[in-house]
């Protein structure tokens, strides 16, 4: 089995380093420092109570010198993809599959949805069909990922909590597929769960992502301040339940309430959200996959969004003031 991991950054390094530790046939597309000190030293992991540990593993700019694969798995930013489906495409050859491990509303939701929405196309997530029509619909496995982790240098992966990956078809089915990456992920020492409704999972962490990023880049809070303090608490249930409304419309079951996520954030601790750390470094923010895209199911669905919309449109007024 061939896996090829895009974007090894911190949570594909993380997931590549346990794969190469497992001995599976696993390569890397990175780039700069991290990729050069890949190439010359190895991938290095530091996980808690462990000693590091530095695999060599296959890793290149440029997808042609890996061939084709009978796996992708994309781990990078949802706004960076469309523009490399067609550098993706020596990695795919006839039975290649692509593994969605990216945040927000993937481009794939309503493949295979068994309602009247079947095939609808979000123009936030997958602008001008880049992803639909580059790789196809049925190439993709949903993946949800969990883990926290950061590249403390290049070369070097911290991995932080968390080693789950949730997989899941998007009709649902425990597909060979599905099994075998399953098999290949746990035999690295990661869960990687077949789920039968991996959209209810998208939707829980989406939960999260959809309110906490964009209120912490406002107001550059940690997770502990915003879900706490009762004015960022109060806006970030506002924006959750008008999602709640949206996804359970599309046939979403959530398996907690609002408060309890809320809850969750905050056990958390001191953590900057992704979004709040993209601010911080100058790097472009990932507002359409996990508010715009909400928006646009909110007006697909005609569920008001009032709240959403509000923060959407400070956010993103926040992305382009501070040059992104």
């Amino acid at each position: 089995m061939k896996i090829c991991i895009f974007g090894a950054g911190a949570i594909g390094g993380y997931m590549g380093a346990k794969l190469a530790q497992a001995g599976a046939d696993v390569s890397l597309v990175a780039r700069g420092p991290h990729l050069a000190a890949i190439t010359d030293k190895g991938l290095t992991l530091i996980e808690a109570d462990r000693d590091p540990v530095t695999v060599k593993v296959n890793a290149s700019e440029n997808p042609a010198d890996l061939g084709p694969q009978d796996y992708v798995i994309v781990t990078l930013k949802a706004h960076s993809v469309p523009a490399v489906v067609p550098k993706m495409q020596p990695l795919i050859g006839e039975n290649t599959t692509i593994v969605s491990g990216v945040n927000g509303v993937p481009w794939w939701y309503f493949h295979k949805i068994g309602t009247d929405l079947e095939g609808t196309r979000l123009e936030t997530v997958d602008p001008g069909h880049t992803q639909w029509d580059g790789f196809g619909p049925d190439r993709v496995l949903g993946c949800v990922v969990y883990p926290a982790a950061e590249v403390s240098q290049p070369g070097t992966i911290k991995h932080i909590e968390g080693n789950r990956f949730s997989l899941g078809e998007p009709d649902g089915s425990k597909s060979e597929r599905a099994v075998a990456l399953s098999q290949a992920l746990s035999a690295a020492g990661l869960k990687a769960p077949v789920r039968p409704r991996l959209r209810d999972e998208i939707w829980v962490k989406l939960w999260g992502n959809l309110s906490f990023n964009p209120i912490s880049a406002l107001t550059h809070a940690t997770l502990d301040v915003l879900c706490t303090d009762s004015g960022t608490r109060a806006v970030a249930k506002g924006m959750m339940l008008e999602a709640q409304e949206v996804a359970e419309k599309l046939g979403v079951k959530f398996p907690i309430d609002v408060e309890r996520r809320i809850d969750g954030g905050a056990a958390v601790g001191a953590h900057r959200t992704s979004m709040l750390q993209d601010l911080n470094a100058g790097r472009p923010m990932e507002i359409d996959a996990l508010i715009g895209s909400v928006q646009e199911l909110g007006r697909l669905t005609k569920t008001p969004t009032p709240t959403i919309d509000t923060v959407l449109a400070l956010t993103r007024l926040r992305a382009r003031t501070a040059g992104l």
